[in-house]
């Protein structure tokens, strides 16, 4: 059953990094910097492009924190298909892959498959925060509360926008309100 997991998650993950886009589009921009001490914690993952290992889940919480060895641990929190559902986990590293920045990470939740996190959007005051990837074919808007405010959040949308993103494709993550 793991390798058939495995599998599934390989198949998935190469599909995103194999598929090129119809117009060639430059680069996603990232933040000048992040200071990762403030970045660490919990997220709320309040909007994202849903694809096959995210489908379904909700209540969605990404958890990092920083190692003695310089990595992170990137765990991600979720429960399938109803906020009451029992709370499940996956356990990943993250590093950093542009350390002039710290902007450019990597993340690896099955060995050996390494994927691209872009921090192209983030608050001044690290209270929301978006992550890309290079086909723009995934994103996730990461709040520390488990709402935005509809103008921050259409703010988000427009700059996603600018960096060759449709908008229209992203989707609300239910989550567990105080």
């Amino acid at each position: 059953m793991k390798i058939m997991s495995w599998l599934l998650t390989v198949a998935c993950l190469l599909s995103f990094t194999s598929c090129s886009t119809a117009v060639k589009q430059p680069p996603l921009k990232t933040v000048p910097h992040v200071d990762l001490n403030r970045y660490t914690g919990d997220w709320y993952v309040y909007a994202n492009i849903p694809y096959s290992l995210e489908k379904g889940k909700v209540g969605t919480l990404d958890r990092y924190a920083l190692r003695p060895d310089g990595k992170m641990d990137n765990i991600f929190l979720f429960r399938r298909g109803s906020l009451d559902a029992p709370l499940e986990q996956w356990k990943g590293v993250a590093w950093v892959h542009n350390k002039e920045s710290n902007a450019e990470w990597r993340v690896q939740f099955v060995w050996p498959l390494r994927v691209p996190y872009l921090i192209i959007d983030l608050d001044a005051d690290y209270q929301w925060s978006v992550v890309g990837y290079p086909n723009r074919k995934l994103a996730w808007v990461l709040s520390r509360q488990p709402t935005l405010d509809e103008a921050t959040y259409k703010g988000i949308l427009k700059r996603l926008e600018a960096q060759g993103y449709d908008p229209a494709k992203l989707v609300k993550v239910p989550q567990n309100l105080p």
